[in-house]
């Protein structure tokens, strides 16, 4: 092995909440694949009591951004009061969405657009995982 590539595997926990059913299974199975332990939420409300229910480490938290009851941006936000330590990376297949454009592309925060694929979801992660430990 060795080199200058980054492993795209893994072993944290990942928070994965999309409220379709088949985006967020495709997305465990993916981050499965790599390593990685799935904790998954169908909603911000649900990943809330997910995480609280959690007893171990949440080290991301890949979300869509528009999601019924509880977006992506309130759940990060309520997140990081109760795991300050957390990544956040956002997910959308809505660019033009107000909420996408002035909540998180703007902000310059992590930012997936869907679709994706799984190499570059998986390394996207990793990245973010990488940096500032």
């Amino acid at each position: 092995m060795g080199g200058a590539t980054l492993s795209l595997k893994g072993t944290e926990t990942i928070l994965v909440a999309e409220d379709e059913d088949g985006v967020r299974s495709l997305t465990r199975e993916v981050l499965e694949k790599y390593g990685y332990r799935v904790l998954e939420a169908a909603n911000g409300e649900e990943a809330l009591v997910v995480a609280d229910q959690h007893a171990g480490p949440v080290d991301l938290l890949l979300s869509d951004v528009v999601m019924p009851r509880m977006g992506g941006p309130e759940l990060a936000q309520a997140l990081l009061q109760r795991r300050p330590t957390v990544k956040v990376l956002y997910m959308s297949g809505y660019t033009d969405h107000p909420m996408v454009r002035r909540g998180v592309v703007d902000a310059g925060v992590a930012f997936l657009q869907k679709p994706f694929t799984p190499t570059l979801l998986v390394s996207r992660i990793r990245e973010l995982l990488e940096t500032a430990r």
